[in-house]
């Protein structure tokens, strides 16, 4: 046993002199690699480097390439820009070169007007002194003259001074009256030159189509057997469509054409799009009537909502509210002596902007007055009085200016003109409705207009005879020359005009022209 022990003995101590050889050995190969490591890492940051050294000095000579390829674009152009200036500047010299000239034209001009101005004002200053001249010897030869007239007259300075006063007097009052004359008809040329040229530029702004819209309305048919199937069997189909629509249906012997008749515009309208929808479809029988005239009252709704929105945006008046612009698409339906209202309140609302920037005022407030003016006629029985009572109502319900409101209600009479806008919507309302064709007049109160106008001036004394003429708008007075004078005929067309004004009411302007003539005559025997 204790042999085996001191055997074992060696064989360890050379197994740990094998370990710590072995150790040392991988000691000493560990550090050999690490130093190979290292080596062969400051041989790739050597080569990292210098590889970086050759990108970067290929990239510095790409850029300087590009700059100066840059910079010589950059020269280009600005050599362009240079030429392109130098173009300018030898126009502008030319310019100048040319004002040169015209100014040294001018110049001598003036030197010229100098020079004859200068020989105006010798000239004046030689006929000054002979004025004066004269004037001494005139009053020289008047006193002379007086002292003989005295002597040959028999009468004292203070005689003669009395008639000659009482002579002046009655000479000065002739004088005073055609001078009155002469001073108001200058400044009715003047007023009415610009009344007239204000006027003019409105209604030459302005250039809109007018409808004359009529009681019925006709239907055109393919052919003539669409008349029965409009009619059905025993009238079914005519009587559910009356019934529908509200409209007279005339099935005449007009060849190929249905009368629609009805005073509402706008059952007019509908009934009209219906029976046009069922001639086209081909289907007409009670029910589909009712459904085609459903559709088409919602599309004539439509229709007006559009035509007031479009108005307002033609007129361009902002924030009106929906239920206005609803009854002023109403308007379109709705007619005045044949004038359409909705074409007419345009009309009106352009005129009163056009007057209004002329005069300075507020334009869009003037517009927008001249617009609303008539809103009341687009309500028919919703509300109860009158067109004025009701337009200002409507108006005042939905937040309108009190302009608007006023020029609605003194349009209508409902009340006075408080602002300079009302009076130009009456002027502006005149002159659409006073304009040729705009309006049609019946007959019989044609003529007892005009009867009116002639009545109204005879009764005045010194008119001999009257005459209405030019559809009323000018009327013709003839005076007796033995009862009125020249001077005095400036105090009957006064008077006259002053009384048309307040007894009568006329569309636009009334012309009063008083005319008096002598006449001598005698029989050569």
């Amino acid at each position: 046993m204790l042999q085996t022990d001191m055997g074992t003995v060696p064989v360890m101590l050379l197994s740990i002199g094998l370990l710590f050889l072995g150790f040392v050995l991988g000691w000493l190969v560990s550090t050999k690699l690490a130093h190979s490591k290292i080596h062969r890492a400051e041989a790739d940051a050597a080569q990292t480097v210098e590889d970086a050294k050759a990108d970067a000095e290929s990239l510095k000579r790409t850029s300087i390439l590009e700059a100066r390829d840059e910079m010589h674009q950059e020269r280009i152009t600005f050599e362009r820009e240079i030429e392109g200036k130098w173009d300018e500047v030898k126009t502008q010299d030319t310019r100048l070169n040319g004002l040169d000239r015209q100014l040294e034209k001018r110049a001598d001009l003036l030197n010229h007007k100098e020079t004859t101005i200068l020989q105006r004002e010798e000239e004046l200053v030689v006929q000054e002194e002979d004025l004066e001249k004269r004037s001494t010897e005139l009053e020289t030869t008047l006193t002379a003259q007086t002292a003989k007239l005295e002597q040959i007259a028999q009468m004292t300075k203070q005689n003669a001074i009395d008639t000659l006063v009482s002579n002046l007097e009655e000479e000065a009052r002739t004088d005073a009256s055609w001078r009155i004359k002469e001073i108001r008809d200058e400044a009715l040329t003047k007023a009415n030159e610009e009344a007239r040229e204000i006027i003019s530029n409105a209604i030459q702004r302005l250039a809109s189509d007018h409808t004359v819209e009529s009681t019925v309305a006709v239907v055109k048919l393919p052919n003539e057997e669409m008349k029965g199937r409009i009619i059905g069997r025993e009238g079914r189909n005519i009587r559910a469509f009356e019934m529908a629509t509200g409209v007279d249906v005339i099935v005449d012997d007009t060849p190929e054409a249905v009368v629609l008749s009805g005073f509402d515009p706008i059952r007019r309208s509908v009934a009209k799009m219906s029976l046009e929808q069922l001639v086209f479809d081909g289907r007409i029988h009670p029910g589909r009537i009712e459904e085609v005239v459903e559709k088409s009252h919602n599309s004539i709704q439509d229709l007006i909502r559009e035509s007031g929105e479009q108005a307002v945006f033609e007129i361009g008046v902002p924030r009106v509210h929906e239920r206005i612009v609803e009854i002023l698409g109403r308007l379109r339906y709705r007619t005045s002596y044949g004038q359409n209202l909705l074409n007419h309140s345009k009309e009106v609302a352009f005129l009163v902007g056009m007057m209004a920037t002329q005069l300075g005022l507020d334009a869009q407030k003037a517009k927008r007055a001249g617009l609303l003016h008539d809103i009341g006629k687009g309500l028919y029985h919703e509300s109860e009085g009158t067109t004025g009572e009701t337009g200002s109502d409507l108006a005042r319900k939905y937040g309108e200016d009190d302009v608007v409101i006023n020029a609605i209600e003194s349009h209508h009479g409902e009340a006075d003109p408080a602002t300079p806008i009302a009076v130009l919507v009456d002027a502006a309302d005149i002159i659409s409705r006073a304009r040729p064709g705009a309006q049609r007049e019946v007959l019989e109160s044609y003529v007892r207009r005009l009867q009116r106008l002639e009545d109204r001036a005879t009764d005045i004394g010194g008119v001999e005879a009257v005459y209405a003429i030019q559809a009323g708008r000018e009327v013709r007075v003839i005076a007796d020359s033995d009862q009125i004078s020249d001077a005095e005929t400036e105090r009957l067309v006064e008077e006259i005009s002053k009384r048309l004004e307040k007894d009568t009411t006329y569309p636009g302007p009334v012309k009063v022209t008083v005319i008096r003539e002598v006449r001598a005559m005698e029989m050569a025997r």
